[in-house]
């Protein structure tokens, strides 16, 4: 069996469904980790899908996937614009990483436009609310099985 797939998300996520649907839409993270599973099962992955609202706990899940996971897929929230450590842990890793954003941040307002975590991940994929989820799963495995 092929090692997960870690689909880690950050602060307030966990709020998805109630929080700014405007913005977010009306899924919620469990809406976005049933659609995940599916999609990762029929290209015969597993991914291990975590949120934490603390910044160590998401670097900790980077370097737990650094030794157990194939790829991550991340969407690091608002300490997309502000962690430093969530940049050196990408970079730490040896695993692919894809970062994604339900909505377009540099659409938003002007702290949003910077990112720490897309100057050590290898791609990013905004703007297209839960279908981001799906763009990034399916980079991580075309770039697995590259």
């Amino acid at each position: 069996m092929s090692k997960p797939i870690y689909i880690i998300n950050g602060p307030n996520l966990n709020l998805l469904g109630t929080r700014e649907p405007e913005i977010y839409g009306s899924q919620t993270l469990t809406d976005i980790e049933d659609m995940c599973r599916e999609a990762a099962r029929t290209h015969g992955f597993k991914i291990e899908f975590s949120q934490s609202n603390i910044e160590g706990e998401l670097v900790d899940k980077i370097q737990e996937a650094g030794e157990k996971g194939a790829a991550i897929i991340i969407n690091p929230a608002a300490f997309t614009h502000t962690s430093i450590a969530l940049y050196d842990a990408i970079k730490a890793v040896d695993v692919h990483c894809i970062e994604v954003h339900l909505s377009q941040p540099a659409a938003r307002e002007s702290f949003r436009r910077r990112s720490f975590v897309s100057e050590a991940s290898q791609g990013t994929i905004s703007g297209f609310g839960v279908k981001s989820y799906l763009l990034g799963l399916q980079a991580a495995i075309d770039l697995l099985k590259a």
